[in-house]
């Protein structure tokens, strides 16, 4: 894979950050236009994109093991969640996700606009080769899809961290959009619903692409349906948003993890039959300690830091069904006389959902979707189109295969919830830890209650930490969807050398 990011490295010939063109042509360059002509040398250009979701590479002329495309994709969204629970105060960058202390100059955020954009001009390069080539075999053709779904997805993910939700305000500056490897590099922002329009482009042309499937590590037709689905669910275009979730369902190439089998489903992703899309990593992949997306949440003692944890906000919502099977991916670090272990005043409850391939702790091919994410996408929608039985089924497709065939809905809300609470809920329990609470809460135009004890809290001291009552009187322990530190602040590399481009308030 190392020379795979070499060979992509040399012809592609990717900016230096998502704001600059690199001008100088290496000496050793191989032409793209040549480099396509073989189906080996194409694939070849389009797995090295792939590696770049999760390699350490070097940014600013170091390489940092703290950064990684999917690490900070998940810390940047799950740790400003009420999901994670911060156990210290830390100096990594990743502490401002949990406070909402950001700025222009943090690290984790400059890193990932820096290998988004990276990915975007590398799949740019790509697609303007292809395409100027003529060539329009069905091999070709799957892999030109799969560019065009990696470059909605990172337009996507980038739209979600740095702009405000779609249904709060799709006139809102977004994110600058590379459509092309020879575009001006100072560039203004466009709208959240120009990206938003530009990202359903590209995914429904990559849906039609796709004919010539390489492995749930790879982009495919149902991959394409999936983010088309989840999109259009962001965007509030229910209709869509089904029909989206419903080709998958449908497609017959998946099903739902059971009670069973659902325990591995992580930990063996590259052959779960709930897996769409994952990013695969092998044993030569497994960081340790040192740069590994489970290193933070999970430890056996030595593996890795585990400094933070299930919130008991989650643990809260989840502890009327002890025998859900989800509480597998839960697990309380006990002390000898069978306690539960505190950090700093705070409760540790690892959690595994990164860990365990192949046995090792810090080892996982993340899933960046799944069945179940359609069953609750289409659920959504339902509700939102007044369908309260079709929602109340497909939240019970899920509940059946996770171990509460006891308590299904069977189409009657409970009490005081709207059908709503109930999928919101749901989801929360289903897709923890998976990088999407914030933004279900935040595009709903709902609040993230963050009354629970943890290092979020500013100004908190382990000698204010009492288990039994909830905490009040911090900052931010509630945060409205209108706050404007919901989202990150464009990086100060962006800004400086790109004046189009108006940084967030």
């Amino acid at each position: 894979m190392k020379k795979i990011i070499s060979i992509l490295f040399v012809i592609l010939m990717i900016a230096v950050s998502g704001c600059k063109n690199l001008d100088v042509v290496p000496s050793d360059a191989t032409d793209t236009n040549t480099l396509i002509k073989t189906p080996e040398g194409l694939t070849n250009a389009l797995n090295g994109a792939y590696a770049l979701f999760k390699d350490h590479i070097s940014f600013n002329g170091s390489v940092d093991l703290n950064n990684m495309y999917l690490r900070q994709f998940y810390q940047l969204s799950d740790f400003a969640s009420d999901d994670i629970v911060c156990g210290q105060i830390t100096e990594d960058p990743l502490f401002y996700s949990f406070n909402l202390s950001h700025s222009p100059g943090q690290s984790n955020t400059r890193f990932y606009w820096y290998v988004s954009y990276k990915i975007i001009t590398g799949v740019n390069t790509i697609i303007d080769a292809v395409e100027n080539s003529g060539k329009n075999d069905s091999q070709t053709q799957q892999l030109l899809g799969e560019c065009y779904f990696l470059r909605a997805l990172c337009h996507f993910n980038l739209v979600r961290l740095f702009a405000q939700p779609y249904s709060v305000n799709s006139a809102a500056p977004g994110i600058i959009l590379r459509l092309s490897a020879n575009e001006e590099s100072k560039k203004a922002r466009s709208t959240v619903a120009e990206v938003y329009a530009s990202v359903l482009e590209d995914a429904e042309k990559a849906a039609t692409l796709m004919t010539v499937p390489r492995g749930v590590q790879y982009a495919s037709r149902e991959a394409a349906w999936a983010l088309l689905s989840r999109v259009n669910l962001y965007k509030e275009d229910n209709a869509k948003a089904i029909a989206y979730a419903t080709n998958v369902i449908n497609s017959g190439k998946f099903s739902l993890e059971t009670k069973a089998t659902y325990p591995s489903l992580f930990a063996q992703a590259q052959s779960s039959k709930e897996t769409i899309f994952c990013v695969a990593f092998t044993a030569v992949d497994d960081y340790g300690k040192f740069g590994s997306i489970a290193s933070m949440i999970y430890s056996d003692g030595n593996s890795g830091w585990g400094e933070e944890f299930a919130s008991s906000s989650l643990r809260s919502l989840m502890s009327k069904h002890p025998e859900d099977i989800r509480w597998s991916y839960i697990i309380p670090s006990k002390n000898g006389d069978g306690t539960i272990e505190k950090k700093n005043g705070i409760e540790v409850y690892y959690i595994s959902k990164f860990s365990f391939q192949g046995g090792l702790p810090n080892l996982s091919s993340p899933i960046l979707f799944r069945l179940a994410e359609m069953y609750l996408n289409r659920a959504e929608a339902l509700a939102k189109s007044g369908n309260t039985a079709g929602a109340l089924a497909d939240v019970d497709a899920i509940r059946t295969n996770r171990g509460l065939e006891a308590s299904l809905y069977n189409g009657v809300l409970p009490s005081g919830a709207s059908v709503l609470d109930v999928v919101l809920d749901e989801r929360r329990i289903e897709l923890a830890f998976e990088g999407q609470r914030t933004y279900d809460v935040y595009r709903n135009k709902r609040k993230l209650n963050k009354a629970y004890w943890g290092y979020h809290l500013q100004g908190l001291k382990e000698t204010d930490v009492d288990l039994s009552k909830v905490p009040s009187g911090y900052q931010n322990i509630e945060v409205s969807y209108m706050n404007p530190r919901i989202i990150y602040f464009l990086p100060v590399d962006e800004v400086l050398s790109n004046p189009l481009a108006i940084q967030n308030p």
